[in-house]
């Protein structure tokens, strides 16, 4: 699920393994605490940065398993929170793409069945209105934003929960989207990252399920140029359900995720070298964590919060290479929150689902100083 990251143009030194140094708390003065409820308590939904400063949150699953057209609108300035229309399909499992001229795209997902239909929100009068197709439904799938305002949506899961290996470039300008060159495996619970030189970092997730599950160790690139993917280094650890941030140097840090059983899920951290096209071992956090895409963040200074997944968020500090406690605690373990940057540096993580299976209303806000 997308949202805009923040990026510090430092070179960050390279990290030092969480085992070389002792696990520590945060200072005081960085803290996540409670600031909202939302009118929808949600999860699988999607939270974006709006240029107005406000988070866009959209969709998701209900409690009983439905899926949500609702949208709400946080304001930063008075932890409010504003119900803004609806979408034109209820979904989850969708995306949410913050594209040049300010507008949000909302794309796929699934409510009963898998979405081809593509929404674009309009922050000026909030409210949608559509933008076209998908060349296939799919929902658990990638969206990123290329240099040239395309977008790249690879993989997930499409019509009768056939695991997808295809990837198709959409183009706001046209409302047309088009299958491009296809992934060398079906991939759903994978992450995407935009690299440096414009190039696509497809990492882990999985095919099948129950009993014929295969979780990948697997990594692939996609060239604008060529349209294609090639393979390129290989996790340590087979991982989907994970997150994965783009770090100030150009690294790409790998974040928990869980094995094919979902049963053991991860501390564990791997860094890929664009340079080198190898994945090294990173510092471990205090908390394993699972069904975090999307709410790992990088902050103005460069370091990595972590926010979902365990009821302590952390923070990677870059030069120390250790990861420590942030202040405050959420209610449970949410699994399938959505979290985005505000301007200042803050971070806003709302909803999610709890290991009982219930959902959250909850709006919480990470302050940076």
């Amino acid at each position: 699920m997308s949202s805009t990251r923040l990026i510090a143009l430092l070179y960050i030194a390279p990290l030092t393994l969480a085992a070389d140094r002792p696990w520590a708390p945060t200072t005081a003065e960085q803290s996540i605490r409670r600031v909202a409820t939302l009118h929808a308590a949600r999860a699988a939904h999607t939270a974006t940065t709006l240029p107005s400063g406000g988070i866009l949150l959209a969709g998701g699953l209900t409690e009983g398993s439905g899926s949500l057209a609702s949208v709400e609108r946080f304001d930063p300035r008075d932890n409010s929170i504003h119900e803004v229309g609806s979408l034109a399909a209820p979904r989850a499992g969708h995306t949410a793409t913050l594209l040049p001229d300010g507008r949000v795209l909302i794309a796929g997902g699934y409510n009963g069945d898998y979405l081809t239909s593509l929404e674009v929100f309009e922050p000026s009068t909030n409210r949608f209105h559509a933008a076209g197709s998908l060349a296939e439904a799919r929902s658990g799938h990638t969206a990123t934003l290329l240099p040239d305002g395309r977008i790249l949506f690879a993989g997930g899961v499409g019509h009768g929960w056939t695991f997808l290996r295809s990837a198709e470039l959409y183009d706001p300008a046209t409302g047309r989207s088009e299958l491009v060159g296809s992934m060398s495996v079906p991939r759903e619970s994978h992450t995407a990252t935009l690299l440096q030189d414009g190039h696509i970092l497809i990492v882990g997730g999985h095919s099948g399920r129950r009993q014929n599950m295969m979780v990948y160790s697997s990594a692939e690139i996609f060239s604008l140029q060529s349209r294609r993917f090639e393979s390129t280094g290989m996790l340590g650890t087979p991982r989907h359900k994970h997150d994965a941030v783009k770090m100030a140097d150009g690294r790409v840090l790998v974040i928990g995720g869980a094995d094919r059983s979902d049963r053991v899920y991860f501390a564990t951290t791997e860094i890929y070298d664009p340079r080198r096209g190898i994945f090294a071992r990173g510092p471990s956090m205090a908390n394993a964590r699972y069904k975090i895409a999307g709410t790992a963040i990088l902050l103005p200074d460069g370091n990595v919060l972590v926010t979902s997944g365990a009821q302590t968020a952390e923070l990677l500090d870059v030069a120390r290479g250790q990861f420590r406690a942030v202040g405050g605690r959420l209610p449970a373990a949410l699994r399938f929150a959505a979290a985005a940057p505000l301007r200042n540096g803050d971070v806003v993580i709302a909803g999610g689902y709890d290991d009982a299976n219930q959902n959250s209303a909850g709006v919480w806000r990470f302050e940076y100083r």
